[in-house]
């Protein structure tokens, strides 16, 4: 075969992060690879009748599958979407200040569940990979007065559940069980799963 009509080597492939999200943009960054991207738009109301876990894997796949509409054939995407449920409920990000609020009462000295499904097709070869990850996550007893500082921070209002886990002053969470990584947006060790499988990734070590 000519040298100029072989396949790029993995290495070589364009990856497009399907996110406006700062958080998921700087842990993709982590694994050290070059990306491209792309914001999906894609309609995040959750249908009658769906459980959360359907809920991201739906989210996840639609805000894939319309970054890929977008690109011509070649580009790997990533997308993902992240659920906070208490209860059964789907916490999704408040709509203003005092939503906020509830919700981190809501939240307050309880175990929740963090969601995220992961989608990534591969615009060559037709590809879909999927997945889901579910963290535990226990908040510890904060203060009236530690919510409504927080909440006047303006921080919580483009979270699912009105809270992010790295917040350097509110600290919100007292344990959890499974993926940090997972709770602030990317669950990076699944990531790096599915590159893998995509041929994009050597064997990785656990990224959290």
């Amino acid at each position: 075969m000519p040298a100029d009509e072989r396949a790029p080597s993995p290495l070589q492939r364009r990856l497009v992060l399907a996110s406006a999200s700062p958080r998921r943009r700087e842990l993709f960054a982590r694994l050290g690879l070059p990306f491209e991207l792309r914001a999906a738009q894609v309609d995040e109301t959750p249908q009658p009748g769906e459980t959360a876990e359907a809920f991201v894997r739906r989210l996840s796949r639609e805000k894939a599958l319309a970054v890929a509409a977008q690109e011509t054939p070649g580009p790997i995407i990533l997308a993902a979407d992240t659920a906070v449920v208490l209860d059964g409920a789907i916490l999704g990000k408040p709509a203003d200040a005092d939503e906020a609020a509830a919700m981190l009462r809501r939240l307050r000295g309880r175990t929740h569940t963090v969601l995220t499904a992961i989608t990534l097709p591969d615009t060559a070869t037709g590809t879909l990979i999927t997945d889901l990850v579910t963290t535990s996550v226990t908040m510890r007893d904060y203060t009236d007065a530690e919510i409504a500082a927080y909440v006047a921070s303006g921080d919580p209002l483009d979270k699912a559940g009105a809270y992010a886990i790295q917040h350097p002053d509110f600290h919100p969470v007292a344990t959890i069980e499974g993926s940090y990584t997972n709770v602030v947006g990317l669950p990076l060790d699944q990531v790096v799963a599915a590159l893998e499988r995509l041929g994009i990734l050597a064997a990785q070590q656990p990224c959290g």
